[in-house]
């Protein structure tokens, strides 16, 4: 009746997300609103309150069996964030810390079943140590600011586990060396900060994901046109859509495009704005699209003829993946 009703509106409707704000998760719906996204909050769970057979005394909560498990829930104001942004009245589900796993499975297979396979089902977590249950057609979207050095081994296990990661943000100047095959080359968009030299080496040769974004890298011409190189023969890189590296030092702008396979358009044409749907936006209206890129200068896959534009602006190298072929991208030219 509520689907029949609101048919509109669930077309509207992107992703659904689970986020953690003072040890409470809140399951929130995110949909756009003519030009403009909007994030509804449905749902508060509270880890510290017990299940529903121990809630004796609690006020206003009743019982509701979902997906076969028997949860308390009550009718909340209590949410962390300016009522501008939340709901202030939500639904909050009661369990005991114990029995969070099940009860987080019980509510996401309601959930997913209600709205179904066309929105995104996304965990965000600000640290790889919390708590991430293990649900189906879950993309998670994870923080990493390690305080000291880390166990490689440890961060190689939560990526063995979680594999469905869509975006990664990590600072990398205190961890070990990750190795080749680890699932961490597998995310869809990465943000890294501080990475060192031999680390930046191995992700431009070995990442296999969509958007990339590397902040204060030290990084020479030479590893610029190594990546550059790799791309261009389809050696590497093949899912490449988006690159930003914010480097230390700009020295690099005549070095990198002066490789004799480095091409640029005519100067009398505009080249065309290159710019993506950005992954490592929590949510779409934080940051809708990737940085613009406008350059006259581009190279080509040799595998199958897709142009990638180039541009150095200051500390700034930044590389684009076009869908179409050489021809297809000049005649795009203004």
């Amino acid at each position: 009746m509520i689907k029949s009703f609101q048919i509109m509106r669930f077309q509207s409707i992107s992703r659904i997300t689970y986020n953690n704000f003072n040890n409470k998760w809140y399951v929130g719906i995110l949909f756009k609103k003519k030009t403009m996204w909007t994030m509804e909050n449905c749902m508060g769970m509270n880890t510290i309150m017990t299940m529903s057979e121990h809630l004796d005394g609690t006020k206003n909560v009743f019982k509701l069996n979902v997906t076969g498990k028997t949860i308390g829930f009550r009718v909340s104001d209590e949410f962390p964030l300016p009522k501008a942004y939340f709901h202030p009245r939500v639904p909050e589900a009661f369990f005991h810390p114990n029995l969070k796993e099940s009860a987080f499975k019980a509510i996401h297979n309601y959930i997913s079943d209600f709205f179904g396979d066309t929105v995104v089902y996304q965990w965000i977590a600000k640290s790889y140590k919390h708590f991430i249950p293990q649900l189906p057609n879950l993309s998670l979207w994870v923080t990493m600011r390690p305080h000291c050095p880390e166990v490689t081994e440890n961060i190689e296990k939560f990526f063995a586990s979680y594999p469905n990661i869509k975006h990664l943000s990590i600072r990398w100047d205190k961890l070990q060396s990750i190795s080749p095959e680890s699932q961490f080359y597998q995310a869809d968009s990465i943000r890294i900060f501080q990475p060192c030299l031999p680390s930046l080496q191995a992700f431009l040769r070995n990442f296999k994901g969509r958007q990339a974004t590397l902040l204060k890298c030290e990084c020479g011409f030479v590893e610029l046109i190594k990546f550059m190189k790799r791309w261009r023969s389809g050696e590497a890189l093949q899912n490449l859509e988006y690159l930003n590296l914010s480097l230390t030092f700009g020295r690099h702008r005549n070095e990198v495009l002066s490789a004799n396979w480095v091409k640029r358009t005519t100067a009398t044409k505009r080249p065309p704005t290159h710019s993506v749907a950005d992954l490592s936006a929590p949510e779409p209206s934080y940051k809708p699209h990737t940085d613009p890129i406008i350059s006259r200068t581009y190279i080509v896959r040799e595998t199958d003829n897709r142009v990638a534009s180039v541009s150095i602006q200051g500390k700034t190298f930044s590389f684009g993946v076009w869908e179409e072929t050489e021809e297809e991208f000049l005649r795009m030219l203004k």
